[in-house]
């Protein structure tokens, strides 16, 4: 009798026993790697022409891995950095079975050694403080929707919250009373406070008041009680920064999403000479590099650090001397 391929049990014992039980992975790093394996799983199933659940460990080779990664970026249309996180979703499973399925090892290294592609590092976009204030004017306040999405956006800006970090703040999370803050948990469910404004502050209670959430429920959601998604977030957004750009028209050349906010907290710290290692610890940065980044981007404050450096004056001409003096 043929022995049954050990790759349904692999993923299995991978996802439950190695990421959720062993690493104590969170939850969306567990959905970013299933939605990997998803679309890899699709992906080589088409290209082999047969089902999913049909497909063998052999099956799952390095070339399958490079034409993937390669399809996430013509077909797809995915960023590098996406497609690197690809990598390293099923880089990280293939490790954990050579540990466990010895036979498979040369296939492992192979897949292993698929190099992380090198992506060009771009100055971030981010706004202007009167485009900030033009899209936080487009949200029609007097509904429940336009209230919620002025309140977000404002907070996205207020914090430099990740927009999932925004999403899952539930009333527990806040101190209401001064000095006012929010407690957010970010990547590697690292937790962090950061201050809030007085405006901040009443702009949550008035939604809270408006639709009472329970204390360990999510603040942000549809008129359903349903918690928002990031994918909603984007797709409002996108309505309120194309009404914006009939009275600031430099955004229409600009790429707004959610993480715009973030980088113009940033930029907007940095301008006003708040010191980088604050700002590292109200974005939650692990490295220092990263909030270096902000620096370099804000035009004005190099505007700023230039006109304080001041030109070079020309050298005095020296007057000639004349041959009698030699």
């Amino acid at each position: 009798m043929r022995p049954a391929d050990p790759f349904p049990r692999l993923l299995h014992a991978f996802f439950y026993e190695w990421m959720v039980q062993q690493r104590n992975a969170s939850v969306h790093t567990v959905r970013s790697y299933r939605d990997t394996w998803r679309l890899f799983l699709r992906f080589v199933a088409q290209r082999r022409r047969r089902a999913v659940a049909q497909l063998t460990l052999g099956d799952l080779t390095a070339s399958e891995v490079s034409a993937f990664l390669q399809h996430t970026e013509q077909e797809r249309g995915d960023t590098i950095g996406t497609r690197n996180c690809r990598l390293s979703a099923l880089r990280s499973f293939f490790g954990f079975v050579a540990g466990r399925e010895p036979t498979a090892i040369a296939q492992c290294a192979e897949i292993l050694h698929v190099p992380m592609k090198k992506a060009p590092i771009y100055a971030p976009c981010y706004l202007e403080l009167e485009e900030v204030r033009a899209i936080l004017a487009q949200p029609d306040r007097s509904t429940h929707e336009g209230q919620r999405d002025h309140a977000l956006l404002s907070f996205l800006y207020n914090t430099g919250a990740r927009i999932q970090e925004a999403l899952d703040v539930c009333p527990r999370a806040i101190r209401f009373d001064s000095p006012a803050c929010v407690r957010l948990y970010g990547k590697g469910r690292k937790e962090r406070l950061s201050p809030l404004w007085p405006e901040t502050v009443s702009l949550l209670r008035s939604l809270l008041q408006r639709q009472p959430r329970p204390d360990d429920e999510p603040i942000f959601v549809n008129r359903y009680g349903v918690p928002l998604g990031a994918s909603g977030v984007r797709f409002k957004l996108a309505e309120y920064v194309e009404a914006a750009a009939k009275t600031i028209p430099t955004l229409a050349a600009k790429r707004i999403t959610p993480h715009s906010f973030r980088h113009a907290t940033a930029v907007h710290l940095v301008a006003a000479g708040v010191d980088i290692t604050v700002i590292r610890s109200w974005l939650g940065h692990v490295s220092l590099d990263t909030t270096n980044h902000y620096a370099q981007a804000n035009l004005e404050t190099k505007r700023l650090a230039l006109e304080r450096l001041g030109s070079p004056e020309p050298p005095e001409a020296r007057p000639e001397r004349s041959c009698l003096a030699r």
